[in-house]
């Protein structure tokens, strides 16, 4: 990627930790507040050398060298905030995971990245032992929070630590996402990317500062979490509030207590917060970003009106690592999603790959510093890069002031409550059922979740429909993959609409409804 072209200029030997941590402190602001979380607070001096006591015990403890790539599970804390940290100094590859998956999505994982290590919040290492009882590649988990081996050997190791001097094109992340066909994707993003996203989009649109305290919802998992909530606020040396848990009356008696000025979340979060205002003073917020899905008017205005602030929409992929769109106080177009965050170059093309008409509708496309790099997947990145453009599969118009409106998905992935749900990956789980002879998955229209997971279920003989049925079928998906992710809605068919070669018609099933 050509980062000149954005206006970045970045060393040839760059570590992004360095510059997100390191830089801080030796610019004499350690003593400054880095992570806040419920019943205390890490100062940057306190990350920096929590990261690099686990940096030393990567090294000299579990054997890591530059090149690996280490697994992370556990919830948003420092703790997990260090290991990301500390697994970049050593010059290895940060493959981090949320706690909600289950064995058989964090196999995926691991077998697709190839993962030799892994580094577990001990609450969460059961269904990390289970996965690794059917993969080759990972050879160990360390646990580190309360009980972890990890602990220990981080006592006794030094404070000091000199980061390994990566290449600025070098990978430090695998961010996995969901595509159509159900199965993880890896992308692949180097240290300069990091960096890029955080001189980019925060700097055009967010226009925060040290003072200001981030906050949100998404795991650091989730690209949007990871930069929203740790990359953003440490490149400024601002402070970021943790929270292990970010329902929404969570999340808002976060921001009172902390006095949060920055908040992280999806759509449906806000939608949700809204009839909890009454109870909480969020007096000091004073920017909100959503993505994850589209960004209803209904709750922009609402929003904005109970709050007194517009919310930051915008485009974003874990393919492309974070927001190529989005637009800021007066700037803002409410039901729009921005213009194109300079550094970017967005547009919109007919399935050629023609530039259309202002006005028109046809498939959004987007070039800039960062772009997709799929891990082993051929195929996919053939399917998602033409030319040097990154084609996220979004049907958009933009405007004549350059404004950009979102239509459709052009595939079937759901969004539903600002998560990316493969409608493929629920079939397969429900077909392993018993009583189920086939089924398909849409996703329906719905006012609080944008898009509801619904399952259109043919039954094998001898088994009954009926709600008792509805509850095994979900149980049963709940079980098998993240509970986010199971059919909220479930009719019984007598068959399944397809094609004469036998392909599923979904878009019969969605107008079904």
């Amino acid at each position: 990627m050509d980062y000149r072209a954005a206006g970045l200029d970045y060393p040839a030997t760059l570590n992004c930790a360095g510059e997100l941590v390191d830089r801080i402190v030796e610019s004499g602001r350690g003593d400054r507040p880095a992570i806040r979380f419920p019943g205390g607070a890490w100062s940057y001096t306190r990350l920096l050398e929590e990261s690099n006591r686990l940096a030393n015990v990567l090294v000299k403890d579990l054997g890591l060298i530059p090149g690996n790539r280490v697994l992370l599970r556990g919830p948003n804390n420092p703790m997990m905030a260090a290991a990301w940290l500390a697994v970049l100094k050593v010059g290895g590859i940060c493959v981090t995971t949320m706690p909600l998956l289950r064995p058989r999505e964090l196999s995926q994982v691991i077998e697709k990245a190839e993962v030799g290590l892994a580094l577990c919040d001990a609450r969460f290492a059961e269904g990390l032992t289970a996965a690794m009882q059917t993969m080759s590649h990972l050879k160990r988990i360390a646990t580190f929070g309360e009980g972890g081996e990890v602990n220990g050997l981080m006592r006794a190791a030094s404070t000091s630590f000199t980061n390994v001097p990566t290449a600025r094109d070098e990978t430090a992340i695998i961010a996995f996402t969901s595509g159509t066909t159900g199965q993880a994707k890896g992308t692949m993003h180097f240290h300069s990317d990091i960096v890029a996203v955080c001189d980019l989009f925060p700097v055009s649109c967010l226009k925060a500062d040290e003072t200001d305290i981030y906050c949100g919802s998404p795991p650091l998992a989730f690209t949007f979490g990871l930069g929203g909530l740790l990359l953003f606020p440490l490149r400024i040396g601002a402070s970021t509030l943790l929270l292990e848990q970010a329902s929404p009356p969570l999340l808002l008696k976060g921001i009172q207590d902390h006095r949060a000025t920055v908040c992280f979340t999806a759509p449906t979060a806000y939608r949700a917060m809204l009839g909890m205002l009454a109870q909480h003073d969020i007096g000091s917020l004073r920017k909100c970003v959503s993505a994850g899905e589209h960004l209803p008017l209904a709750t922009f205005e609402a929003w904005k009106k109970a709050t007194g602030i517009s919310i930051i929409d915008g485009i974003g992929s874990t393919e492309m690592l974070h927001q190529f769109t989005g637009s800021a106080d007066d700037a803002i177009r409410p039901g729009a999603t921005g213009k194109a965050v300079p550094g970017y170059d967005v547009r919109i093309v007919d399935d050629a790959g023609r530039e259309v008409p202002r006005g028109t509708v046809g498939r959004l496309a987007v070039r800039g510093p960062t772009g997709c790099r799929y891990l082993a997947n051929e195929e996919r990145q053939r399917g998602y890069v033409s030319d040097g453009w990154n084609y996220p599969g979004d049907s958009f118009y933009e405007d004549t002031e350059g404004y950009f409106w979102y239509q459709a998905r052009t595939d079937d992935m759901i969004i539903s409550s600002g998560y990316n749900i493969a409608a493929a990956e629920i079939e397969n789980v429900l077909l392993e059922h018993p009583a189920v002879q086939e089924c398909g998955i849409v996703g329906v229209p719905d006012e609080e979740r944008g898009h509801l997971v619904k399952a259109f279920v043919v039954l094998r003989a001898g088994h009954s429909s009926g709600e008792a049925m509805i509850k095994t079928l979900q149980d049963f998906v709940k079980a098998q993959i993240a509970p986010y992710k199971y059919p909220r809605a479930i009719e019984f068919v007598a068959a399944l609409p397809r094609t004469e070669t036998g392909k599923l018609q979904r878009f019969k099933l969605r107008e079904r409804g």
